[in-house]
């Protein structure tokens, strides 16, 4: 086969960016440079699944033996699944081990003046190894096995392979003792194993330091093969082998973008090369159809609340919960992250507007929310205006903002008041993390913003929320995915995701598991449309022995596993190196050792020496980078105008600041300017932020009236408003006192959420939300045509104290308590060292 590939054109190249925190670290030691010499990465394409072969090759320009550090970050998602070590020409095969049995090994073997290496791996895509008693003037060549699967869209899969390691930022106080790594820098609080991840960065001009050579085969795997495209100048050589132009630097990374025809869909079974009855390992991939209208671009800003209150179980969801909305961007969209406790952070290199969903800018956004711990107080209203202001300019692009919180501030008459004129048309969607949630507050700001309203109260309820929620900002083709097998029994509980996504325009639905018995059959697919048809696909099995596909799976499986571990399951543990062993696939809690059975350094005694890897390209010296900004929650933005509706924007719409709804809330400033201490008071109740009767009045007309026109849009887009209406109402409902005038209410909730037809609940909830909101109380004039009325009020809540002041006389001559000396940062378990 023969392939022509031509370079991405200028638009093309513009959104390439260097993935960070990718690429090839540095052998590390106290004594000078250990140059890498020559770098040579072989792949084969398989489909969406790329195995790779990397081969490292390293001298010792010294004149004593030395004990060596690499660190190395790889593709995100590859699973590392061999090593080997060859020096003097003698070759060693790792093993696979417990990460502490690993260890173990290593430092006797280096003890005893074997040579060894061993490799660990620290986070998804980023890996340590240790090379020890290396003699004078010996080459080491280091060859690793990784597989990793090809994320697709629009059309195209990608393969992108890191060629160099950029700084990153390490936030956090320095921690006592000796690092844990042998990094440039220091382990802080925040991030214990930073010295770990942090290798050294060669000067600005530095001469070409090593030979480079990619090459990469494509298979199709019954797939149709369209356009090839390449960041790098590539050329054809025999056998449809791709290579890159000899004298590159590795100083960006190799991006490959593999056009295949849309619909088209493969299902490979790959049967375990050892094992007592016949099992193994399938793989299916589902493609949307060539002509599926790709959806509107969107701006989406998330907020996470990272106060003291979401310590525990809830920080954890909460994290997994932000990272999957980040996880459902494309290219096409825009995006900000905004973590928030009395002060806002966000990703570092990201800036303060929105930014493109590039791979690159995904990943600092999901990294960033991987280091987020609880802190704080819950100073909900500057990141509220903030994310809305970001949002104020989106023309022509649909406008959401997510929250996760369990909001609990005491403060939420005000926030509803000063954030509603900031609405405009952006879909506020609210995801509440708490076994005694603020439902009230959040179902009012779901309300306000059209969106949906999802509580999630253990971790088990959180994919279902999630799933609701991806939905509404994804907007798939086809949801409620079953994938089953006829002919090819499948182990239900060893899939990969457990629960299949929806089939969304350009990005295809891929699925692995376990399966039992002989390679034979089909796998059904089946869902419903967005007009509420019934979708189905066969696609026959073919068999093939292609380990990579067995391997992808098992690191998907384990970084399942994994996840539920750090959500707080410990008894995971064993489960987590059974699986890492059984599949050769390393793990956060296994390694691959080394050891050679001669003895090559008498005494075992070594020195280090350190060797700095390339400046990314287009990258300042770190010493010229500016420090990350951090804007506090006391230093927000004044609140800016209302924004105006983009063009073609939906009917179904939020609030808009002109609203009969927007103008009644305004009379609740009085409420507002309530001490905080005496608002706050209710806030951890059964009943916290629910709105008053004349509220839920406003509310209900405010639905009757997005009901009405709502009346001519399609089906499907009218099931999904009428869900969202669900999850508000059912929120909302929840927090409201067992009085007989909102039994109309509770009667709605009920039919909503059972199994009525659509058009009756669609009638129904007309009809009673539009009697229920008839007797809404009409705005006031000085509300609704003198906004300055409410300006004293307004500025006497932001000038308020955050707490109340004290009702005991005696109790204001009391004198304040000295402030104690802050305890110094100490380490906290991060896997096993």
């Amino acid at each position: 086969m023969t392939l022509s590939v031509t370079p991405m054109g200028p638009g093309e190249l513009g959104r390439i960016r260097i993935l960070p925190d990718s690429g090839f670290g540095s052998l590390q030691t106290d004594r000078g440079n250990l140059p890498l010499d020559r770098l040579d990465v072989r792949a084969r394409i398989s489909g969406l699944v790329a195995r790779t072969v990397v081969v490292t090759e390293f001298v010792n320009v010294h004149d004593t033996a030395l004990e060596a550090t690499y660190i190395f970050p790889l593709p995100d998602r590859a699973a590392v699944t061999g090593m080997t070590m060859t020096a003097d020409d003698r070759t060693v095969q790792a093993e696979l081990q417990e990460r502490g049995a690993a260890r173990e090994a290593y430092d006797a073997a280096i003890a005893s003046g074997r040579r060894a290496s061993i490799a660990e791996e620290e986070r998804p895509d980023v890996f340590t190894m240790r090379v020890g008693n290396i003699l004078p003037g010996e080459r080491v060549t280091i060859e690793l096995s990784l597989v990793g699967p090809l994320p697709f869209e629009d059309g195209s899969a990608t393969f992108r392979f890191p060629l160099v390691v950029a700084p990153r930022y390490v936030p956090g106080v320095p921690l006592p003792g000796p690092s844990v790594g042998e990094g440039r820098t220091p382990d802080t609080d925040a991030v214990p194993d930073a010295s770990r991840i942090t290798p050294p960065v060669l000067l600005p001009g530095f001469p070409n330091p090593l030979q480079l050579s990619l090459a990469v085969d494509i298979d199709p795997a019954g797939l149709e093969l369209g356009d090839v495209r390449s960041s790098l100048h590539t050329v054809t050589g025999e056998g449809g082998t791709l290579r890159i132009a000899p004298g590159e630097r590795a100083d960006r990374d190799f991006v490959l973008r593999i056009g295949y025809a849309g619909g088209a869909e493969s299902a490979i079974a790959v049967p375990d090369e050892s094992a007592d009855q016949p099992e193994g390992v399938f793989h299916l991939v589902v493609l949307p159809p060539a002509d599926t209208a790709a959806a509107r671009p969107k701006d989406v800003v998330l907020l996470l609340d990272r106060s003291g209150s979401m310590g525990g179980w809830k920080m954890v969801a909460a994290r997994r919960a932000a990272a999957r909305v980040v996880d459902t961007l494309t290219t096409a969209d825009r995006f900000a992250v905004l973590t928030f406790d009395h002060q806002i952070d966000r990703p570092d290199g990201l800036g303060d507007e929105l930014v493109e969903a590039t791979d690159r800018h995904r990943f600092r956004a999901v990294e960033h929310l991987s280091r987020v711990d609880a802190r704080g107080g819950t100073e909900m209203l500057a990141p509220l205006t903030a994310g809305l202001g970001l949002l104020r300019a989106s023309e022509g692009r649909d406008r959401v903002l997510v929250l996760v919180t369990d909001g609990q501030v005491g403060n939420e008459d005000q926030i509803v008041h000063d954030i509603t004129p900031l609405i405009g048309t952006t879909r506020v969607h609210t995801v509440g993390i708490d076994r005694a949630v603020n439902a009230g507050f959040l179902g009012r700001l779901a309300a306000l913003g059209a969106g949906r309203a999802e509580l999630v109260e253990s971790e088990d309820r959180l994919d279902a929320a999630m799933e609701q929620i991806h939905r509404r900002i994804g907007a798939p083709v086809v949801t409620d995915l079953r994938v089953t097998g006829d002919g090819l029994d499948l182990v239900d509980d060893e899939r990969s995701p457990a629960r299949p996504p929806g089939l969304y325009p350009g990005v295809p639905l891929v699925v692995a598991g376990r399966y039992r018995g002989a390679p034979a059959g089909h796998l059904t697919v089946t869902g419903r449309t967005r007009d509420d048809h019934e979708f189905r696909t066969t696609v026959a099995v073919q068999e093939r022995h292609e380990p990579a596909v067995a391997a992808q799976w098992a690191r998907a499986r384990l970084r399942d596993l994994e996840d539920a571990y750090a959500a707080g399951d410990r008894s995971l543990e064993q489960r987590i190196v059974a699986t890492s062993l059984r599949y050769g696939v390393l793990c956060r809690f296994t390694a691959f050792v080394a050891v050679d059975s001669r003895v090559v350094n008498e005494g075992g005694t070594s020195r280090r020496v350190t060797q700095p890897v390339e400046l990314p390209s287009g990258w300042e010296s770190p010493a010229d980078a500016a420090p990350p900004m951090i804007m506090m929650a006391g230093a927000a933005a004044p609140v800016p105008p209302p924004m105006p509706a983009p063009g073609g924007a939906p009917k179904f719409a939020p609030v808009r600041a002109d609203s009969p709804r927007s103008r009644s809330l305004r009379t609740a400033a009085s409420l507002a300017a309530m001490p905080t201490g005496i608002m706050a008071g209710g806030a951890l109740g059964a009943r916290s932020g629910a709105p008053s009767p004349d509220e839920v009045r406003s509310i209900a007309a405010t639905e009757a009236r997005r009901l009405t026109e709502a009346a001519a849009l399609p089906l499907y887009e009218r099931r999904d408003l009428l869900d969202d209406l669900t999850s508000r109402l059912t929120v909302l409902v929840g927090t409201l006192p067992s009085d007989k005038q909102f039994t109309p209410m509770r009667d709605l909730v009920t039919l909503l959420n059972g199994d009525a037809p659509f058009d009756e609940k669609w009638t129904t909830a007309l009809q009673v939300l539009s009697t229920f909101g008839a007797t809404a109380p009409a705005p006031t004039t000085s509300a609704a045509n003198a906004p300055t009325a409410a300006a004293p009020t307004t500025s006497a809540v932001t000038a308020a104290p955050t707490t109340s002041a004290p009702s005991d006389p005696a109790a204001a001559t009391t004198p304040p308590t000295p402030p104690t000396k802050p305890e110094p940062p100490t380490r906290k378990a991060f896997w096993k060292r």
